[in-house]
C-alpha cells in the first residue's frame, strides 16, 4: 500500500475527521497500511490514531465510541497491560490481545474498527451490533481495501464503478441497499453484528450476535416501565462521558424527549437542545419540542427548513454514496449542521419507534 494512496482516501473523509489524521505502514512487508481521520471526543491531546499495543505488533483505526472503556481499562491493567492514553481506543487493541476477535462480546458501543496483527499478518474488521458506523470494502485478487465511505474506496485509481443491478433492483423494493451488497459492483457492507478476517489471502465473514428472541418474562407493566428506565438511564449515562461539549436533537416526540429528561435528570448543566420545524404547519413540530424543552430547562435552539432545501441534495448525495429514500435525510442534514457549530456530540434518541413499534409498519412486521 502506497502512502500517497492512503492519503487519498483519507483526504475525502475529512468531513468525518476534521480534528487530525495518522498514517501507518507495515514495515515488515510494507503492502499493509492503515490511514485515519479522527474527530477527538475523548482523550483530545494523546488519543492519536492509528495505535498501537505495548511493542508495536497489533494496530488499530477506530471510528465510534466504546462506552464501557473505563470499566475493561481496569480490568486489563491488572492483567498487566500498559496504557500510554486515555482513549476508549487504546482498550480496543489491549481487548484484542487478550481474546481475539471474542474481544467483541466484551465492547458497549458503537463502533467500526480495522485492527492490523503484525506478527500473524492477520486483518480484523469489526461493526458494532446494529450498524451504527459503517464499514465497507473491496476485495480483489492481490488487493483488498476498506473505508468508512464507499467514495474513500474509489480514490484507489482504476477501481470499476459499475452499478450492481441486484442492488438496484433492492432499493426499488426496500427504498436502500440492504447488506451486504452496494450500488457499486464488487464493493460490499459488512454487516451489522459481524467481523472479517483476512489471512493469507483468504477471507471470512462472521456473525458474533444477534438478539434472543427465544424466551417471554411475564411481569407487570410498572415492572416493565422501572426496567426499561433503568436501562434508558444507564445508557444515556455512558454516553454522556465526554472531553467536548454535549447536546441532543429534540423533536418533541417520545424518544428525543426521554433521552433529553435523563441527559437533564444527569447533568449538573442546563442541556443544549436543538430543533428542525417547517414552515407548512401540518409537518412542523417545533411547538412539541419546546414544551419538552421548557420541562427540562434545556438551552434551546430552533432551525426552520424553508423550500429551497432541495439546494442541499447534490450535498446529499455525496455524503451518502448511494441511493436512500428516506425524505429526512434532509432536515435530519439541516439539524446536524445547526448543531455542529454548538457542540461536537448529539444523541438523537434513533431506534425507539424499530424497538417498540412505533410506526404501524413496525407492528405489522
Amino acid at each position: 500500500m502506497e502512502r500517497q494512496d492512503l492519503e487519498r482516501m483519507a483526504r475525502v473523509l475529512v468531513h468525518r475527521g476534521p480534528d487530525d489524521e495518522g498514517y501507518y505502514i507495515d514495515p515488515k512487508s510494507g503492502r499493509s497500511g492503515f490511514a485515519h481521520r479522527r474527530l477527538s471526543i475523548i482523550d483530545l491531546a494523546t488519543g492519536h490514531q492509528p495505535l498501537s499495543n505495548e511493542d508495536g505488533s497489533v494496530w488499530v483505526i477506530f471510528n465510534g465510541e466504546i462506552y464501557n472503556f473505563q470499566e475493561l481499562r481496569s480490568q486489563l491493567e491488572k492483567k498487566g497491560h500498559i496504557f500510554k492514553t486515555r482513549s476508549d481506543t487504546e482498550v480496543i487493541v489491549h481487548q484484542y490481545e487478550e481474546e481475539g476477535p471474542a474481544c467483541l462480546e466484551k465492547f458497549r458501543g458503537m463502533f467500526a474498527f480495522a485492527i492490523w496483527d503484525e506478527k500473524k499478518e492477520l486483518l480484523f474488521l469489526a461493526r458494532d451490533r446494529l450498524g451504527q458506523k459503517p464499514l465497507f470494502y473491496l476485495k480483489e485478487p492481490g488487493r483488498f481495501l476498506f473505508a468508512s465511505e464507499i467514495k474513500a474506496i474509489l480514490q484507489i485509481p482504476e477501481i470499476p464503478r459499475k452499478v450492481k443491478k441486484e442492488a438496484l433492483h433492492h432499493y426499488l423494493t426496500y427504498q436502500y441497499v440492504p447488506h451486504p451488497l452496494t450500488m457499486f459492483e464488487g464493493i460490499e457492507k459488512i454487516p451489522p453484528a459481524h467481523y472479517l478476517l483476512l489471512q493469507d489471502g483468504r477471507m471470512e465473514v462472521k456473525r458474533y450476535w444477534q438478539p434472543d428472541f427465544s424466551y417471554e418474562e411475564h411481569q407487570s407493566e410498572a415492572q416493565w416501565c422501572e426496567r426499561i428506565e433503568d436501562a434508558l438511564t444507564e445508557a444515556t449515562r455512558l454516553r454522556l462521558i465526554a472531553d467536548v461539549p454535549l447536546g441532543a436533537y429534540l423533536s418533541g416526540g417520545i424518544d428525543s424527549s426521554i433521552t433529553v429528561g435523563l441527559m437533564a435528570r444527569l447533568s449538573s448543566e442546563p442541556v443544549r437542545t436543538f430543533s428542525i420545524g417547517f414552515e407548512e404547519r401540518a409537518y412542523d413540530e417545533l411547538n412539541y419540542a419546546r414544551i419538552a424543552a421548557q420541562r427540562f430547562h434545556t438551552q434551546h435552539e430552533e432551525f426552520v427548513v424553508r423550500p429551497r432545501c432541495l439546494e442541499v441534495l447534490p450535498q446529499l448525495i455525496w455524503h451518502y454514496d448511494e441511493p436512500f429514500a428516506d425524505s429526512s435525510a434532509i432536515p435530519t442534514y439541516y439539524v446536524a449542521q445547526m448543531t455542529s457549530r454548538r457542540v461536537k456530540v448529539a444523541l438523537t434518541g434513533d431506534a425507539g419507534d424499530e424497538c417498540f413499534a412505533g410506526y404501524p409498519r413496525y407492528k405489522a412486521v
